[in-house]
């Protein structure tokens, strides 16, 4: 049973088991009331509640690392796994997935390029994952679905939000990050350094913790609501207690803290220096793990709290610790200066207040316990002992953990330089390294080895208690952002003539009748108003935009020639040919497009970005034609083709350059060819096409949805598993700004499509929230085809 108001936490039981530091920890699903542990043992185990006293037992224990094991959750049971599943991930770069009752890994995910450091899992079976190559990932089963990258450093800490697709990341950067279908929507900064752990408290606020030693609490908004001061060092972890508001939180000041109404508490000390890891069970007990391989239950039950025995050895073992005044924890300490025992008479005015007396020349550290009215020791102050680094993991290079950083100076003037080293490394190839990275002399090798290895002496691997890590590489850096580009006022439509260039007659047609093919308005399809049939996906065929006014097209061709500059000019025979080119394409002669025909519209689409249009026009009516689709989209000529495209789908630049970019580019479906090419390079142009939807642009938005749909028609035919997820997280983008109902549409057709006999891809869609999103989209009246195919959609999930 809970406890009252305002009790105290008391030391339940301590669990051995592990060999080494206990780095993660989670509440598991079953059995009720267990947990999972994972160490630097490279292992992971699982508790349950011993019924017969106030211990746990370890029921299994889980080995499929082949190094340590960082970070732990639980995956929520499915039909297939009644009982969930365990994830864990470790400095091997890999996750391994077990079920409850087997001790070998069920599957293992491979994708991390450095350590997998958090895990949080979500509905309908989603994992995320943050590593230390600065990503994060997001797995279904046992397919990588998305990289969510954004960050530049270390992702120490990942989670889930309830509301759908939506996703936090904090990082060794300093920032978190909100990402909404595997976008960064908004980014938010205070914290001072690394940040470490994030909890989540509704739908609209989370917590974060950090090396700044600082909690902060947000709203998904951005706000920043509170700042909690009370460790004094790193904060490595923070829980929240199960319906309220109310957290704790354990760090490198060797304490487990509980925050109260926005108070600390109670502060429990340990006699280990870094208290990795917390959790808190359904009942508010609450769990941590630590430096020194033991797992600590605490609670406010009385009826679960340890006999006076036990607690006394706890005390004891408290007693015995030794703190290193180094790490500040204690704030600075003159030894000269401290009273002696009889200061511990005068009780203390908090809970947590610690006090330093010295004894027969030695120093003591004691805190004050208001619930037992006492002052407890919690260990003899050491002095300073030499210079080798023993707190456990405390040096933070790049933001990561390593054993030692050494500064080394080459020569008397110039630069000193950082090396990071870790126990379990080669000390002369961190030298080569180093060297290399730096651009130094090879000839110091000997001498930077050497002096790795006489300052390290006597560290072997079983004695430390320090944190090891993967050598720094270098790799990693990458800074997001878009191409440049000249910025130019948004060009408008390049003609003017009523309606000539949106496509499809949907919009400026008459009123559909029952029975229109929804893409061109042509009588095809028998539907009857009794039964609406599924005429609208999965989709088989690349939809393409064919509406031309060749005479139109040349004319503003010779216009805008006219006024070109002297190198970019175009002869007369020059644009005789290219007249030819557009009626061998627009199929009013039967002539092949020949070489020379292309060559002068390569040149042409080569333009400056504020004429080229009209050519561009040209080449999207033109790449339709299998000659010239083979021409452009073959291996020989492909590069400088796509390069010219994506260049033209430049947010900053011409509206009329995106649109018929992207119309060009959905022309391409329509050969094997173009196919063949638009999926190789799919997430390049996707990622670049996706800018263009922050235009108003109608015309635009429906070629970017037309373009998504013809990747749709593509993906369905093959199982792409990163393909379809990347196609999901364009339409939920993209549904959120597009107003126009063709555009939507299109979407739904895309998304239909894309799902159709798919139940993985049918999750993740859920995982997204895209069922939700298109709800609205039942009850559209005018066009009918909206309203018919989104409720078939629907049908789906």
């Amino acid at each position: 049973a809970m406890a009252g108001e305002g009790s105290t936490f008391r030391l339940r039981c301590s669990l051995l088991g592990h060999g080494q530091d206990v780095r993660g920890l989670t509440r598991g699903l079953f059995p009720e009331g267990g947990f999972v542990s994972v160490s630097r043992d490279r292992t992971a185990r699982l508790w349950a509640p011993d019924g017969l006293n106030r211990g746990f037992t370890e029921m299994h224990c889980m080995s499929g690392h082949s190094n340590f094991v960082s970070c732990v959750c639980i995956i929520p049971p499915s039909e297939l796994y009644p009982r969930g599943l365990i994830a864990t991930g470790g400095n091997d770069h890999n996750i391994c997935i077990f079920t409850v009752d087997n001790p070998a890994p069920l599957y293992i995910l491979k994708g991390h390029k450095n350590t997998v450091c958090s895990l949080s899992s979500g509905k309908f079976g989603t994992l995320l994952s943050g590593s230390w190559d600065t990503t994060a990932k997001v797995w279904l089963n046992d397919r990588c679905m998305m990289t969510l990258q954004g960050h530049t450093a270390a992702i120490w800490a990942v989670k889930i939000l309830p509301e759908q697709g939506l996703m936090l990341t904090g990082s060794a950067d300093k920032t978190i990050k909100l990402w909404k279908a595997g976008r960064c929507e908004r980014t938010f900064t205070g914290h001072e350094d690394c940040v470490r752990g994030l909890a989540i408290l509704s739908e609209m606020e989370f917590l974060s913790c950090a090396n700044d030693a600082s909690v902060r609490r947000w709203q998904i908004s951005g706000e920043c609501l509170q700042v909690y001061y009370g460790h004094t060092n790193y904060i490595y972890s923070i829980s929240v207690f199960p319906r309220c508001k109310d957290f704790v939180t354990t760090g490198e000041d060797r304490s487990l803290r509980i925050w109260k109404q926005g108070e600390c508490a109670q502060t429990i000390r340990l006699p280990a220096q870094s208290v990795w890891c917390c959790c808190v069970l359904d009942n508010g007990d609450i769990v941590v793990g630590a430096s020194d391989g033991i797992i600590r239950v605490f609670t406010e039950s009385l009826e679960r709290t340890a006999s006076a025995e036990e607690i006394q050895a706890f005390e004891n073992e408290l007693a015995q610790a030794s703190i290193d005044p180094k790490t500040g924890d204690l704030g600075d300490i003159n030894a000269d200066d401290l009273p002696g025992r009889e200061h511990l008479k005068d009780p203390g005015t908090r809970d947590g207040q610690t006090r330093l007396i010295k004894d027969n020349g030695k120093v003591e550290a004691y805190q004050w316990s208001v619930s037992e009215g006492r002052w407890i020791k919690i260990g003899d102050v050491v002095g300073s002992s030499g210079a080798t680094q023993q707190t456990s993991g405390k040096v933070l290079f790049e933001g990561k953990e390593y054993d030692y950083v050494f500064t080394i100076d080459v020569n008397e003037n110039g630069p000193s330089y950082k090396l990071p080293y870790n126990i379990t490394d080669d000390p002369w190839l961190t030298a080569y390294n180093f060297l290399q990275k730096n651009d130094l002399n090879p000839m110091f090798l000997d001498q930077v080895a050497k002096f790795i290895m006489d300052n390290t002496k006597g560290q072997t691997l079983l004695s430390t208690s320090n944190q090891f890590s993967d050598p720094f590489t270098g790799a990693g850096r990458y800074v997001p952002g878009s191409s440049s580009g000249s910025s130019t006022i948004p060009g408008a439509d390049p003609f003017t003539g009523a309606g000539r260039y949106v496509p499809g007659s949907a919009s400026n047609a008459v009123p559909p009748v029952g029975g229109v093919d929804p893409f061109t308005g042509m009588g095809a399809y028998q539907s009857t108003a009794a039964k609406v049939e599924n005429i609208y996906f999965p989709k088989k065929d690349a939809v393409t935009f064919d509406q031309a006014n060749p005479t139109q097209i040349l004319g503003k061709l010779k216009e805008l020639n006219g006024s070109a500059a002297e190198e970019h000019k175009l002869t007369e025979d020059d644009l005789i040919v290219l007249e030819k080119l557009l009626s061998a394409t627009c199929n009013t002669s039967s002539e092949t497009p020949t070489a020379q025909q292309l060559q002068t519209l390569w040149r042409a689409v080569n333009w400056p970005e504020d004429i080229v249009f009209p050519a561009l026009d040209i080449l999207r009516l033109s790449v339709r034609h299998p000659t010239v689709n083979e021409n452009f989209c073959s291996e020989k000529e492909h590069v400088q083709f796509i390069i010219l495209l994506l260049k033209f789908l430049n947010p900053k630049g011409k509206q009329a350059n995106q649109l018929l970019a992207l119309r060009a580019l959905c022309n391409c479906f329509v050969s094997h060819a173009g196919q063949k090419l638009m999926m190789e390079q799919r997430d390049e142009i996707m990622t670049q096409a996706i800018e263009t939807k922050s235009g108003n642009n109608k015309n635009i938005h429906i070629a970017l949805a037309t373009l998504t749909l013809n990747y749709a028609v593509c993906l369905h035919k093959v199982n792409n598993v990163e393909g379809k997820a990347q196609c999901l997280s364009v339409i939920s983008t993209v549904m959120e700004v597009v107003q126009d109902l063709e555009a939507i549409f299109r979407l739904l057709v895309a998304l239909g499509t894309l799902i159709s006999d798919d139940t993985n891809a049918v999750q993740l869609a859920k995982s997204l929230g895209v069922d939700s999103q298109i709800k609205k989209y039942a009850s559209v009246s005018e066009p009918a085809k909206v309203k018919e195919c989104c409720r078939f959609v629907l049908n789906l999930f």
